[in-house]
């Protein structure tokens, strides 16, 4: 009997030098993507991820079409045994979903994240900006926190992803990141963790790439998903493509509500939650929400190999 299977996707900061590699080298349809990438592109995606350096991917214009064309190279070298009955992407990994759902065509989706990495990085060069973890705390004490450094510093920090109950991320002015994660601290967080990053994602100072994303998104030709891609703006699943297009732009600054569209992935009654990335960023989460199913991570083809058997196991 095949497994109700759920899909996720990670995005900023799963970066890692050396992701996509293996995929590439072992599954031809990963090493067609990143052939395809290269073209839209214009440059040697999978060389810059296999040799780096490290400080290169972690600039944004870098990192997230390689994020998305790792993410999305990893879901097809699994193959035609895996068919989701679901999928949600955090931050831009949303556009993955909504990629392996046959809303956009692959190239398309790269052009719209290419686009986006280029306007969000101008946006941080013009505000020097980062974000931070808040393990410990809850919603409420964390922007009870936030907004009192921002009345004393003035300074611009606010809440970005609500990836559980008590991990909150915070985004902002660097200075202002760094005093609040002191407070956080004070006020009875159990760790402050600055992230990998080069930027204040989802915040205020992302509203100069606003203008930018907004043409490059207005101009893709979406489809309505296959299968429900639930966006972490509303965490509903999209009707409409009008939708995806206002929600695609809104998460530049509006803050990610992960934790209630995890919430919502596991309504689907699921067997199977998989993360696609280098990094395992969500499946670590979705561990914790109560009855959740199994929680498989693929960062490399090892984990592909690892997951094609166990689909073959079930549809024996």
């Amino acid at each position: 009997m095949a497994l109700r299977v759920g899909v996720v996707f990670p995005g900023q900061g799963s970066q890692a030098v050396g992701m996509g590699v293996d995929a590439a080298e072992n599954a031809p349809a990963a090493r067609e993507l990143f052939d395809r990438a290269a073209s839209v592109l214009g440059y040697d995606l999978l060389e810059l991820q296999r040799t780096g350096p490290d400080e290169k991917l972690r600039e944004t214009l870098y990192s997230q079409p390689a994020i998305f064309a790792t993410n999305v190279a990893l879901y097809a070298a699994v193959g035609a045994s895996l068919q989701p009955v679901a999928s949600a992407g955090h931050s831009f990994g949303e556009l993955c979903s909504l990629t392996i759902a046959r809303s956009l065509t692959f190239d398309e989706a790269l052009r719209i994240v290419d686009e986006r990495g280029k306007a969000m990085q101008h946006a941080a060069d013009l505000a020097p900006g980062g974000m931070s973890a808040v393990l410990g705390l809850e919603a409420e004490q964390v922007r009870a926190v936030a907004e009192s450094v921002c009345l004393q510093h003035g300074l611009r920090v606010q809440l970005a992803n609500f990836n559980s109950p008590t991990q909150i991320v915070i985004s902002g002015d660097l200075e202002g990141v760094r005093i609040a994660g002191e407070a956080m601290l004070e006020a009875g967080a159990k760790r402050v963790v600055p992230l990998n990053v080069s930027g204040a994602w989802h915040s205020a100072l992302m509203e100069p790439a606003l203008e930018r994303y907004r043409a490059a998104v207005e101009s893709g030709d979406f489809q309505l998903p296959a299968f429900d891609v639930i966006s972490n703006v509303d965490a509903r699943p999209y009707r409409d493509v009008a939708a995806i297009r206002t929600n695609l732009v809104r998460s530049i600054t509006d803050e990610v509500r992960w934790h209630e569209t995890a919430v919502k992935l596991l309504s689907y009654g699921l067997d199977l939650v998989v993360e696609f990335g280098a990094s395992p960023v969500l499946g670590p989460l979705m561990k914790r929400l109560p009855n959740a199913p199994d929680v498989a991570n693929v960062s490399d083809f090892g984990g592909v190999a690892k997951l094609r058997a166990r689909l073959d196991e079930a549809s024996a």
